[in-house]
């Protein structure tokens, strides 16, 4: 039905949304696709290094202790914290594919490693917010995540220490790595194009229901992740700032749609990853209204 209202939406104002999609390019091209295709790319190079055995070895005693993943999963998790999605759920995606992942913690290394970096948090938001809210947004977004990752792991025994093989070819996986992550950025892209256009035809949808300024924002951030979080931050106050911290932990539909591009490939099941992100975003929220609240 969500799919047959945006099809009679296009047929009804083509050019209206045409243009927003247009727009929604745009952003990809110019704000996301300088940072993102570099950070894809090194992240799967990086994972095909020797330097990254000898790194996952080093990190496997503390992942393996805190959230029960392996010296692999952290790396991936490390990543994800450095660059943001959809980097860390396209890691998760190369190392099940590579046999790195024990099936059983494939799930919560996928929770672990969808988060959001610093650049965007501190840099995009605090540019809106002040760097201080930015700051406080991105230790919020790590607490929620954290703290539902270490419990998922207290219900299982820590995994084998050690560290995973790698492929010694360089020039083999230079190719690999370019080619996958030109691939990934092409759907991320795809992804912020249409849901750009997706969050439009929801607030024509919505606009005779004249919701509050707030509600408005957090109903697009659910569509959009960055637009919802920009509308809240313009005037930014305890509330609107823990809403923003739940709509980047959760991500949003477009977001959830560049993960689960990559992690539906890995077997995890879609409502208990959903169920999982919730969780850390209602958790962000509070810690980010808590936080909020002693600025």
């Amino acid at each position: 039905m969500l799919a047959l209202a945006a099809f009679l939406a296009f047929l009804i104002s083509p050019a209206r949304y045409a243009q927003r999609v247009s727009e929604g390019i745009s952003l990809w091209a110019v704000s996301v696709l300088p940072v993102t295709l570099p950070f894809l790319f090194l992240t799967l190079l990086l994972s095909r290094l020797p330097a990254y055995a000898r790194v996952s070895g080093a990190l496997s005693p503390i992942f393996a202790r805190s959230f029960r993943v392996s010296g692999a999963g952290g790396c991936a998790a490390v990543l994800s914290l450095l660059s943001g999605y959809p980097a860390g759920a396209r890691a998760v995606l190369d190392l099940h594919e590579r046999g790195l992942l024990a099936r059983e913690e494939t799930f919560r290394t996928a929770c672990l490693a969808t988060t959001s970096g610093p650049a965007f948090l501190a840099g995009t938001l605090g540019s809106i917010a002040g760097i201080g809210i930015g700051w406080l947004l991105f230790a919020a977004h790590l607490a929620g995540i954290w703290s539902v990752s270490f419990v998922l792991g207290r219900r299982t025994k820590p995994p084998a220490a050690g560290a995973p093989p790698v492929r010694s070819d360089p020039q083999n996986a230079l190719t690999e790595s370019l080619s996958a992550a030109v691939l990934s950025v092409l759907a991320v892209g795809g992804a912020i194009a249409l849901f750009y256009a997706f969050g439009y035809m929801l607030a024509d949808l919505l606009s005779p229901l004249a919701l509050p300024e707030t509600a408005a924002a957090v109903v697009q951030g659910l569509v959009e992740m960055t637009s919802g979080c920009v509308l809240l931050l313009q005037a930014p106050s305890p509330l609107r700032i823990a809403l923003s911290a739940f709509l980047v932990t959760f991500g949003g539909a477009c977001v959830l749609v560049q993960q689960w591009s990559f992690l539906g490939r890995t077997g995890i099941r879609l409502p208990v990853f959903l169920l999982a992100k919730f969780t850390q975003a209602v958790l962000a929220a509070g810690f980010a209204y808590s936080l909020a609240l002693l600025l």
